[in-house]
């Protein structure tokens, strides 16, 4: 195992978790690659108890080259040296973790005790009376500190060698300290009340190893949380029945529960307000939290006295003469009640000028409230689920937009906001954008960082795709007329024979005409059938190439990952139209994927350090073999819009081409050419929603390519999942209204 012996000195950076970037004095190591860096300061980063200056480490890991930092030591698992030589034991005892305890006094103790005194101090605290001069005070301190020392490091590697992982073993010590051990050992489950980073299916494979039984009372207790987490995240619900929780944790436990034994255990997490049950309906205690959040934000809001502006239509004239626009009835209907209601949503499908009214919106209430630019900057949100969605906002407005979790400070380390219901922020005009992408959490956390005097204006398209977590939130609000809403009507054409936005409308109202099997100036639907999709499609692209488009302007999209005409199997043939092999690129093989030199890649994780996160879209500039690396491994170099970002092996499952993508990844972007291939072949993810929302990412072309069958199918296929959701139900009895 590879090791590094040596001197901590200190810390550069360390987070809540316990993670740590530092300085180490290199005195000894088996690692032929760190030996360059013997008797001298190296940078090393990883998970720590406590780590105290001027005390030896053995540090094992291994040397790696971060792509901003530079050469560094990653430590997966250490241990503390007790010093042996009298020296160092004298350094040791007057160090800042004794705390009073001068070189004088470690030096009497030292001579006094021998060389040995550390371990006899620990097996023996009464030898500290033999020291002349040690008060009962100081001999207290030493043993107690002494003991917490060798008691903290105990800890952790009992914890590691049980199952837990260094990162783990960490966070439960920091949690539990001296009563880790007891916690563990009288109930391992508890742990998961306390810590959300460990998984419940960690949790109960360590506790299984540890003897508990199958039907141990905790278990079962706390798998019924898991599999409640589970199905609400999975499946977008805000609530589950007593049947599905029941069935569900039976298969998941392998068990046949006595059904009033487990309706005892649900009673006893109802009385503990980790569940929380309102007529047969189960939630989870932070659903329903955030649910109730959003309720009491929309009741204040809705009892605030609105503010009234008596020029308020003399100034929509003025601006309709500046900017040589008329706007329709609907649109005026919705500038006026976003500027005179406290919180409205606006909602309507492309084309129908969402965007024109953000715009008018915020130009008004600069004009009404006689703001100039600073101020208007300085009470202003413009917000979005995600940053291409805050991106294009910040476009079409030409001010300022964020991402919800970055107006809120969002800490990555402590899962936390520091905009929040202690310390609000101070705009007073909110615009949210893509409404439809946000969950019942993210909203709920929204709510409570803004202040109460307010206007909030929510925008989005109500038949896209709800948000990948719990709740519909949009729906459930416009369903629940509880808050003024403005639905959009009235199309926009781009041109006489555009088509895009007519199709969306009509996919909206269930209306299909035939027209969709025409061509017109934005839009083709090339009929073939499944079996000539994937060489139709490559066709397709080639002439797309030829005709000089790049990466940026086409995005290809299709509802499945699997199958013949899935993502997977297309992306390798579209990676031999737009990027074919050339001697000239360089490639590298990662399982079944080649990548290659100039390839369009997909990023599948958050990484907010490198600021990259899901679902952006970059090309890869640079590939550097092992072979001519200063890591020595091979090296992938992606350009996100300017933004550089290095990947190494261990980071290459974090991207995948990105030619053709799911319609799920393509939600809050746009493209100027859009082709979606429609099959039979994905006939269980053909429905109206998803097709709806593949087909309004295109802003000047959209191709459809396949079976008018399959097409027909999905817009008239409303049979998708229905979330189990409550926040319309209890808008309208909390809020009156019937």
């Amino acid at each position: 195992m590879k090791y590094i012996k040596g001197i901590y000195k200190k810390s550069i950076f360390q987070s809540d978790k316990g993670y740590v970037i530092g300085l180490f004095k290199l005195k000894e190591t088996n690692d032929e690659d760190v030996k360059i860096y013997l008797n001298k300061t190296i940078t090393f980063t990883g998970y720590f108890a406590e780590l105290t200056q001027e005390s030896n480490y053995t540090f094992y890991g291994e040397l790696i080259e971060h792509p901003k930092y530079g050469y560094q030591y990653e430590v997966r698992e250490y241990e503390r040296l007790k010093p042996s030589d009298k020296e160092g034991i004298i350094e040791f005892l007057c160090s800042d973790l004794f705390k009073g305890i001068g070189e004088n006094l470690a030096r009497n103790i030292v001579t006094t005790l021998g060389n040995d005194c550390l371990d006899m101090i620990l097996e023996d605290r009464s030898c500290l009376s033999l020291v002349p001069k040690l008060t009962k005070k100081k001999a207290d301190l030493i043993y107690n500190t002494l003991s917490t020392y060798e008691e903290s490091h105990n800890t952790i590697v009992y914890l590691t060698e049980i199952g837990f992982s260094m990162q783990d073993a960490l966070e439960i010590y920091k949690c539990y300290k001296d009563f880790t051990i007891n916690k563990i050992q009288n109930n391992i489950y508890s742990i998961l009340d306390k810590i959300d980073d460990i998984s419940f299916t960690k949790i109960d494979t360590i506790a299984l190893n540890m003897d508990t039984s199958y039907d141990d009372q905790n278990r079962i207790k706390y798998c019924i949380l898991y599999i409640m987490k589970t199905i609400t995240y999975q499946n977008g619900d805000t609530y589950l029945t007593f049947d599905e929780i029941y069935e569900q944790t039976c298969k998941y436990l392998n068990l046949e529960i006595d059904i009033n034994l487990f309706k005892s255990y649900l009673n006893e997490l109802i009385n503990e307000y980790k569940i929380i049950t309102d007529y047969e309906k189960y939630y989870l205690k932070d659903i329903f939290s955030s649910e109730m959040e959003i309720i009491k934000k929309i009741k204040i809001l809705n009892t605030i006295k609105t503010i009234e502006y008596k020029t308020i239509d003399k100034k929509i004239k003025e601006l309709e003469n500046k900017i040589n626009i008329t706007y329709n009835n609907d649109q005026l209907e919705a500038i006026k009640k976003s500027l005179t209601e406290n919180i409205t949503i606006i909602t309507g499908g492309p084309g129908t000028g969402k965007t024109t009214i953000i715009k008018a919106i915020v130009t008004l209430y600069q004009e009404l409230n006689n703001l100039n630019d600073e101020q208007l900057i300085n009470q202003t949100a413009l917000l979005a689920p995600t940053g291409r969605a805050s991106k294009r906002l910040s476009e079409s407005t030409t001010l300022p937009a964020s991402t919800i979790h970055r107006f809120l400070k969002w800490n990555k380390e402590t899962n936390e906001f520091a905009i929040n219901e202690f310390e609000k922020a101070n705009q007073k005009l909110i615009i949210i954008d893509e409404v439809s992408m946000i969950d019942i959490n993210l909203l709920s956390s929204l709510f409570k960082g803004l202040k109460d005097d307010i206007k909030l204006i929510m925008v989005g398209d109500d038949n896209q795709l709800p948000s990948v977590g719990p709740g519909q939130v949009l729906k459930d609000l416009i369903n629940s007329k509880t808050i003024p809403t403005v639905k959009l009507n009235l199309l926009y054409r781009q041109k006489d024979d555009s088509y895009i936005n007519i199709l969306a409308e009509e996919i909206r109202n269930d209306c299909l005409s035939e027209t969709f099997r025409q061509t017109k100036s934005d839009y083709t639907f090339l009929e073939c059938p499944s079996i000539n999709i994937k060489k139709s499609l490559a066709n397709i692209c080639t002439q797309i190439v030829k005709k000089g488009y790049n990466y940026k302007q086409v995005q290809i999209m299709a509802p499945m990952y699997a199958g013949i005409v899935g993502i997977d199997s297309l992306n390798k043939t579209l990676q031999e139209v737009f990027n074919p092999y050339d001697d000239a690129k360089r490639q590298i093989e990662y399982g079944d994927i080649i990548f290659r030199e100039n390839d369009k890649v997909l990023q599948l994780v958050n990484m907010p350090d490198e600021n990259v996160f899901n679902g952006d879209i970059g090309v890869i500039k640079e590939i550097i073999m092992s072979n001519k690396s200063e890591s020595k491994k091979n090296e992938i170099y992606v350009d996100y819009d300017g933004n550089i970002v290095k990947y190494l092996p261990k980071d290459f499952n974090k991207i995948k081409h990105g030619f053709i993508i799911s319609i799920h990844k393509s939600q809050g972007s746009e493209f100027e050419i859009v082709i979606i291939p429609v099959s039979k072949s994905y006939k269980r993810m053909l429905y109206k929603k998803l097709i709806y929302t593949g087909i309004t990412r295109a802003k000047r072309k959209l191709i459809l390519l396949g079976e008018p069958e399959a097409f027909i199918y999905s817009v008239n296929n409303n049979n998708e999942y229905i979330r189990k959701t409550s926040l319309e139900q209890n808008l309208k009895k909390f809020l009156n209204k019937k």
